[in-house]
């Protein structure tokens, strides 16, 4: 059966301008011809598709995934003109000058423009953002399928199955996630094959601030990115399997108690790191009452942060499994894969994604904020569709 092409309206009305003007506001051209000409990838002459409209073209396909490459380019150059009061006229452009374009842009200018943009966004002492004077922060990754070429097989790998392996080659990302926003304040990017510690110890030096309280599971505990996270200043609470050894120093009023970790290369135990532990047990709930729950803190005075406490709060790190959610599912419509075809359009299209899910979540917090309600409480999905469609406020469109 052959496939319906889907198009958007003909003509660009306020809904899709608003749109444009949603991304402009969160990556203002100023930024992006600076970024372009750090990069060195700002436009030599006069061209159809310059430098910055690429840009917002790139973030512009994470909103609307289930459309051609031309009616998104059609789209955004439209309503980018309409803003800077321009004719509006069409572009006309095939799908190998798109290609040309975005690989002229390349991938290091949607990252430079991810570490400027990308940050937390709720003001101190907001209830559902902050315990106790502190940001509550989740650190998880996951994956996404890409195209199914060789460059992308060769560089991003496929994970293992059963028999053979997967259909799809596989990026890995790793998010760090403002909990009370599902706001991604920074991210990693890289190979299946790439282990999250591994970006972790990358990412948290450069992007942890002593106002955090970061929750990560069980997966990412070692030594050596413990002691990196903690020399950062900010505060933890991740889950530990209930292998590692942690014999008890000093029980606490609140029930946790002090114990110490050593890097396994320390084999005379010299240089120890003084831990709080927490042990527990979820009852009257799905999970399994044997299955209990071993957490690790480097906030030692239980005056600081009850044990009850954080045991309550390290489940607001599944809320950057929402986040994840929202990525995969929510603005990939019915794309089961990234659409680009080469490992460097990949590491772009992704941090398109990236930069037009905050504009999102940052205009949803704003909204929020407004009427006195959680972030949390509005739909993400009713969100996308109100930007896309049906927003005609002018507080979206930026001066």
């Amino acid at each position: 059966m052959a496939r319906t092409r889907k198009t958007l309206p003909a003509k660009v009305d306020v809904a899709h301008l608003i749109s444009a003007g949603v991304l402009a506001s969160v990556c203002p051209r100023a930024l992006i011809e600076e970024v372009l000409a750090h990069t060195g990838r700002a436009s030599q002459r006069e061209r159809r598709l310059p430098a910055p409209a690429v840009v917002y073209y790139v973030m512009a396909l994470a909103l609307w995934r289930e459309a051609p490459l031309e009616e998104v380019l059609r789209v955004v150059c439209e309503g980018l003109s309409w803003l800077g009061q321009g004719q509006g006229a069409a572009v006309q452009a095939s799908k190998s000058a798109i290609s040309q374009a975005r690989t002229r842009l390349g991938a290091d200018v949607m990252h430079q423009l991810a570490q400027r943009v990308l940050r937390p966004v709720a003001p101190p002492g907001l209830p559902g953002a902050w315990y106790r004077g502190l940001r509550v922060m989740a650190l998880d990754g996951s994956t996404m399928d890409v195209a199914d070429e060789r460059a992308n097989a060769q560089f991003f790998g496929y994970p293992a199955a059963s028999r053979g392996s997967s259909a799809f080659p596989q990026a890995r990302l790793l998010g760090l996630v403002e909990c009370g926003t599902h706001v991604v304040t920074a991210a990693q990017i890289g190979p299946y094959s790439d282990s999250e510690q591994a970006m972790a110890a990358k990412l948290l030096p450069a992007k942890l601030q002593a106002d955090m309280l970061v929750l990560a599971d069980r997966n990412f505990y070692g030594f050596k990115l413990w002691e990196l996270a903690c020399a950062s200043g900010a505060k933890l609470a991740w889950r530990v399997k209930s292998s590692l050894k942690l014999p008890v120093r000093r029980i606490l009023a609140d029930g946790s108690y002090l114990s110490e970790v050593f890097d396994s290369q320390d084999r005379q135990r010299r240089r120890p790191l003084t831990v709080r532990v927490i042990d527990y047990t979820l009852q009257a709930c799905a999970i399994p009452p044997q299955d209990s729950y071993r957490l690790v803190t480097n906030i030692l005075e239980p005056a600081q942060a009850d044990a009850l406490e954080l045991a309550a709060l390290y489940h607001e790190r599944w809320e950057i499994e929402g986040v994840f959610d929202e990525f995969k599912t929510h603005l990939r419509a019915n794309s089961t894969v990234l659409r680009s075809k080469t490992p460097e359009l990949v590491r772009q299209e992704l941090w398109g994604l990236l930069l037009a899910h905050f504009a999102i979540r940052q205009l949803m917090a704003q909204a929020a904020w407004q009427r006195g309600l959680d972030p949390d409480a509005l739909s993400f999905v009713h969100a996308v569709r109100e930007i896309k469609r049906k927003m005609p406020q002018a507080a979206a469109i930026p001066p």
